[in-house]
C-alpha cells in the first residue's frame, strides 16, 4: 500500500459519522438538536449516556486503528514508522472534522478521535491527559474546558519526555486546532453562558479543582522520572 492510500483509508475511517448514525437510528438529526455538533458530547446530551459512551468509544477507535495498523502496510522506505503513524492519525482527525460520507460538511470537533490517535502513540501521557479531562469535567461541569486543559497538558508532557520531536510538534498543532474549534465555547465560558454537563446550575466544589492541579503535578513527575 502506498502512503497516499493509507492516508485516504485513514481519512475514510475517520469520516464515519458515528454521532450522525446514532441520531438517525433514533430518528433525530443531531445537527438540528442540542449544540448541533456531531460529537460524543452532543450525543450524551440528546440521546443519553449509553449511546453517548458508544459513540465516544467508536470515535476514539477510528483514531487509534489507523495509527496502530495502517502504517504496517506502507513501504518503510517512504518515511519512518512514527511519521507514517502521525500522518495517518492526522488524516483520521481531519475525517472526523470534515466527514467524507457527509459530503465534507461539519462533523465533530475532533477531540475524541485525537484522543484515540495519541492514546495509540503515547499511551501513558495521553492517559494522564484524559484523567485531567475527567477531573476538570467533574470539577467544573464543562466538557469544553476539560478538552482544552487536556489539549494543553499532553504536548507539555511530551515535551518533558522527549523535547521537540515530530510527535510533540503535531500534538502542539492539534492543541491549537482544538482551541480554534472551541472558540465559540471560549467566548461562552468568558460570558458565563457555557452549557454545563450534568448539573446546569450551582458551582462545583473547589476541592476537585485542586485535584486537577495535583494530577498535573503527578503527571509531570511520572513523565520526568527515569525509565
Amino acid at each position: 500500500m502506498s502512503l497516499f492510500l493509507a492516508l485516504v483509508a485513514a481519512y475514510a475511517l475517520g469520516s464515519i459519522p458515528a454521532a450522525y448514525i446514532a441520531g438517525e437510528w433514533k430518528g433525530i438529526d443531531l445537527r438540528k438538536h442540542g449544540s448541533g455538533n456531531l460529537g460524543a458530547t452532543n450525543v450524551f446530551r440528546v440521546l443519553g449516556p449509553r449511546i453517548g459512551s458508544a459513540v465516544f468509544g467508536f470515535d476514539m477507535l477510528k483514531g487509534a486503528i489507523p495509527v496502530l495498523y495502517f502504517w504496517r502496510f506502507v513501504d518503510p522506505s517512504i518515511a519512518s514508522p512514527v511519521v507514517i503513524q502521525i500522518l495517518c492519525g492526522v488524516a483520521a482527525i481531519a475525517g472526523h472534522v470534515r466527514p467524507l460520507w457527509l459530503r465534507f460538511s461539519k462533523g465533530g470537533k475532533g477531540v475524541a478521535t485525537a484522543g484515540g490517535v495519541f492514546l495509540a502513540l503515547a499511551p501513558v501521557e495521553t492517559g494522564l491527559a484524559l484523567a485531567a479531562f475527567a477531573l476538570t469535567l467533574l470539577a467544573s461541569g464543562y466538557v469544553s474546558l476539560g478538552s482544552m486543559i487536556a489539549a494543553v497538558l499532553l504536548p507539555v508532557l511530551l515535551f518533558i519526555r522527549e523535547g521537540i520531536s515530530p510527535l510533540f510538534i503535531v500534538c502542539a498543532v492539534i492543541a491549537l486546532f482544538v482551541f480554534w474549534t472551541h472558540r465559540a465555547n471560549i467566548e461562552r465560558l468568558r460570558q458565563g453562558t457555557e452549557n454545563r454537563f450534568g448539573k446546569k446550575q450551582g458551582k462545583r466544589t473547589p476541592v476537585v479543582l485542586i485535584a486537577v492541579g495535583v494530577l498535573s503535578v503527578v503527571a509531570v513527575y511520572a513523565v520526568m522520572r527515569p525509565r
